[in-house]
């Protein structure tokens, strides 16, 4: 609470310290008989000197004291003239210690001392240290020159200005203490003074030291002394000037320090010893004794001097500075009582202080208490467990916890087949835990890597399930379709069922999103009687993730696959790589590097993790990555795979699924029963046609699930008690379709032609549009071609392909048609907002440029897909199931693909090439024959279905009103 310069100045009050300066005074007076004749008359010696309370100023009681002696400053290069007028002149020095100097009742001007904390007050020491260089000398000087006395002020603002001078007298308070330097001490570029404040002293104004004429006991050879200065002075002014001009800063900066005041004394206000006095007196005294009580930092000191009874304690004067000086108030609260220049209230406001400082020290009290019990309690139970601990062991009950801790990991190890190097490494590790303090950093580290050693599972596998007929149910219970999958699988049993053990294989399923690629794995686990575990590397860019942190780094840990197997307890689990198309890369490794030896059969029976630093076997690991587009895999880790394709779903399997796991499950989550949800066939086929038309069933999902807790909002608040969804009330459950048009075009104009698209969430339709832009029937004139619609460099290649061959074609079979070779075209694709790209729209380009060209429509109902060579072939392409799947979604049964692209075709499931015509060409030409050449519109049968299409949409509006 107290800082250490109160402990100091209050150290001063001792009894010895009284003793020390009665000493050193008789000593003083005893030393200066031989110049007692240079005393003012009247002096009656050292009887006469008095120590003022606990001060350590000696006054005369008549006339000042005056001890001195001569010294010459005259330098040995002066010539002789000069030299003598200096010895004339030279002035008296003191030669005794400042603190032996006597005080003077006067004192006009004073160095000024500003300091920042708390005030000092009258007979109390403080410890200084000054650092401004103009003061420092200045102080010096006034000591030589037997005037050791300074005024200490406070700072106005209490910031973090450290200087001891101020620029202006209205930064510091008026209010001061006059004090006496007892001591001075060098160190380097500070001066440390030991000072004692004696009376209180108000500043009038500020002073030059130039200003002195004569001073206050001035002789003879001080003022010729003088003179010579101002003499020299004189003739040096050329060159002050000049040095003035060269830095006029620092000349300014040192005139606008305030080193020298002038102050005069403050005396209190005259006071009578009436009943009020006194009654505060005590109380101060009172709460004095009670501070000195609760806190023993000022009991020795100050109890000694309230025991003197008289001088201080009956004046309340010195005692309502002593109560102040002993607080910890703020700076404005002390200086508060150092102004107050009536005693009564000086007393008041000293024992609010104390007041105060008595509730502080009790709380700081109480607190310490507090915290001292606790710490014995807990001393006091860490030695009885210890206690406990030495008489367990004696008595054989207890290990010790070296013991207990490699008892516990050789238990572990007992129905284990350890391989003996990673045994030889657990012996060693165990061995040195002997040797390690349990208290030591070394032994947590040793012991937590002994924890992953003795947890892995070494030997134990789980017993598989080897019959088909129980994997094909389990596998039919989860997910409907997936015949490919389901294939592989049923191989992997039959092929361990024949060998008669099993071995891990790496399996990569890519597909769109929400077509089960997740949820498969966890079915096939469940097929096998494996333990599963699920990881995602998508995003990842740090390789410790998957071999682990080096023991070295604190908190440390081993990579995901070896907590697999401490998870798993097993070491044939099935492990899923969820979303290996999305691995990152970054300044911790390549993630993507570090599968390489995770998934290769050659090399991961031996793997090793960084944290383990002993080979670890997962060759009986039955891996599964997921992905959405195979293209991203890089392709060292792409040919470690086994890749196998889950396209997406046509409406007949969303419907199927729908009813059979999506609808009973939403109907268990929200707490209903058949009867109080029923969804039909019908509202589910619209719900999947203009809701959800995504490859996957994810969102169908969704909406399911938004209906299944609307109808059980609804029978909670007993609007119904059952309720069957149809075509008529399903908008009313999930909002507006989301598809309202199957096609952009019902009826495609010339120039128009419908393509087919694959994405990472399926199948997709898109028209391919052109038109005139500027017509041209110059022959001589050259067309081009302006492409929009966000396209890729891939596909706008396709496009500058696609313009020659149809340029080629028309001019070989229509040589009449000049075009394409003469027109400005715009070839646009809708839906400028997503990027495209690929090479399998070039077959569609050429006949929407050919098109054009004849102005004639193609046939309608027919979309395509297909890459074309600069000669016409027509080349094959990927994504062949999810592009028919998108065919069959708008409603076109007529579909052209490349003649290589037979064989995909005919691997998909009998009812996705169900009552499809599908073309299979290999040059342009047989395109442009199945399109151009085929029926063609009339006007009158564009009028026809315009009409009746007319006719529809009345009778929509009529029976939605």
């Amino acid at each position: 609470m107290h800082n250490a310069s109160t402990l100091l100045r209050s150290s001063f009050f001792s009894p010895k310290l009284k003793s020390s300066v009665v000493r050193n005074a008789s000593k003083v007076a005893s030393h200066s008989k031989p110049v007692q004749r240079l005393c003012r008359p009247g002096y009656t010696g050292v009887k006469n000197v008095r120590v003022c309370g606990h001060s350590c100023s000696y006054v005369g009681v008549n006339r000042q004291m005056g001890f001195a002696r001569y010294y010459s400053t005259a330098k040995k290069d002066d010539p002789p003239e000069e030299e003598a007028e200096v010895k004339d002149e030279t002035p008296l020095f003191s030669s005794q210690l400042p603190a032996t100097v006597a005080v003077p009742e006067v004192w006009p001007q004073v160095p000024v001392i500003a300091i920042n904390r708390n005030p000092v007050f009258p007979r109390f020491i403080k410890l200084i240290e000054i650092s401004n260089p103009a003061l420092i000398d200045l102080i010096r000087r006034k000591v030589k020159l037997n005037q050791p006395y300074i005024g200490i002020f406070l700072r106005k603002k209490d910031d973090d200005n450290k200087s001891d001078v101020v620029t202006n007298l209205d930064d510091l308070h008026q209010v001061g203490v006059f004090a006496q330097i007892h001591e001075m001490q060098d160190m380097d570029y500070k001066l440390r003074l030991v000072v004692m404040a004696h009376r209180r002293i108000k500043i009038t104004g500020q002073f030059i030291e130039d200003e002195i004429e004569s001073g206050p006991a001035e002789t003879d050879a001080e003022r010729r002394r003088r003179k010579y200065r101002v003499t020299r002075k004189k003739q040096d002014s050329e060159a002050q000037e000049k040095e003035k001009t060269e830095t006029p800063k620092e000349k300014k900066a040192a005139v606008d320090q305030v080193l020298m005041v002038k102050v005069e004394n403050m005396m209190h206000q005259k006071f009578q010893q009436t009943e009020e006095v006194k009654a505060l007196t005590q109380e101060v005294i009172k709460t004095i004794r009670d501070i000195i009580n609760l806190n023993p930092l000022y009991r020795e000191s100050l109890h000694h001097m309230l025991a003197q009874g008289q001088r201080v304690v009956d004046n309340p004067v010195y005692l309502s500075d002593l109560g102040a000086a002993l607080t910890g108030a703020e700076a404005a609260e002390l200086q508060a009582v150092l102004e107050e220049m009536d005693i009564p209230k000086r007393l008041m406001m000293s024992l609010s202080l104390l007041k105060k400082e008595y509730e502080l020290s009790k709380l700081q009290q109480k607190i310490g208490k507090e915290v001292e019990e606790k710490v014995k309690q807990q001393h006091r139970k860490y030695i009885l467990h210890e206690q406990l601990k030495v008489i367990k062991k004696e008595l054989g009950l207890e290990k010790d916890d070296k013991d207990a801790i490699g008892d516990k990991f050789k238990e572990r190890l007992a129905n284990k087949k350890v391989p003996q190097a990673i045994q030889t490494v657990i012996d060693e590790e165990l061995n040195k835990l002997n040797f390690l303090e349990s208290h030591s950093s070394e032994f947590n580290v040793t012991r937590c890597y002994l924890d992953w050693l003795t947890s892995l599972p070494w030997g134990i596998t789980s017993e598989e399930n080897l019959k088909l007929e129980d994997a094909q149910v389990i596998l039919d219970e989860d997910h409907y379709g997936m015949e490919d999958i389901k294939k592989r699988i049923l191989e992997f049993i039959a092929v361990s069922q024949l060998k008669g053990s099993t071995q891990g294989k790496i399996l990569c399923f890519h597909g769109p999103p929400g077509v089960g690629k997740t949820s498969i794995a966890r079915s096939i686990a469940r097929a096998l009687n494996r333990q599963y575990f699920r990881f995602s590397v998508g995003g990842m860019t740090d390789v410790a993730e998957i071999k682990g942190h080096r023991r070295t780094y604190v908190g440390a840990m081993p990579g995901k696959l070896v907590q697999c197997l401490k998870k798993t307890a097993t070491e044939n689990p099935l492990v899923l790589i969820d979303e290996v198309d999305k691995i990152g890369k970054g300044v911790h490794g390549d993630p993507a590097s570090a599968l390489l030896e995770l998934l290769d059969p050659e090399q991961n029976f031996n793997f090793l993790d960084h944290y383990m630093d002993v080979p670890v076997d997962l060759s009986k690991v039955l891996f599964i990555c997921t992905a959405n587009v195979i293209e991203h895999i890089p392709e060292p880790l792409r040919d470690r795979m086994e890749l196998i394709d889950m396209s997406g779903y046509v409406a007949e399997e969303k419907l199927a699924i729908a009813q059979q796991y999506l609808v009973p499950t939403a109907r268990k989550n929200c707490g209903l029963s058949e009867e109080q949800l029923d969804l039909t066939s019908e509202s589910l086929h619209t719900l999947i046609k203009s809701y959800c038309r995504e490859s996957g069933v994810r969102n169908l999902q969704k909406h399911i699930e938004k209906i299944a807790r609307k109808v059980a909002f609804k029978i909670v608040k007993q609007e119904t008690d059952k309720l069957i969804v149809t075509d008529g009330n399903l908008s009313e459950l999930v909002g507006k379709p989301t598809f309202k048009h199957d096609r952009m075009y019902d009826i495609t104009p010339p120039g128009v032609i419908m393509g087919l698209a694959w994405t990472a969430m399926g199948g997709s339709t898109l028209f391919i549009e052109t038109a005139v832009r500027n017509n041209v029937v110059d022959d001589k004139s050259h067309g081009s071609l302006e492409l929009t619609g966000h396209l890729g460099d891939v596909m706008k290649e396709s496009a500058k392909i696609a313009l020659t061959v149809a340029r080629n074609y028309i001019n070989t079979h229509f040589p009449d048609n000049k075009f394409l070779n003469n027109s400005h075209i715009h070839l646009h694709v809708p839906e400028g907002a997503t990027p495209k790209d690929g090479p399998s729209a070039g077959a569609t380009i050429a006949a929407a440029l050919a098109s054009l060209a004849l102005r004639r429509p193609a046939r309608q109902h027919v979309a395509m897909t297909g890459e074309l060579s600069l000669t016409g072939r027509v080349l094959p392409v990927g994504g062949i199931k999810e592009k028919i799947i998108a065919a069959k979604r708008v409603g076109v049964n007529c579909v052209i693909l490349p003649e290589e692209n037979r064989r995909d075709f005919d691997d998909l499931p009998s009812f996705i090439k169900e009552n499809m015509d599908i073309h299979f060409v290999t040059k342009f030409d047989e395109v442009f024959k199945i399109v151009l050449e085929g029926e063609q519109i009339t006007d009158e049968h564009l009028q026809r279905t315009k009409k009746k299409k007319m006719e529809v949409q009345d009778i929509t509006r009529a029976a939605a009103n």
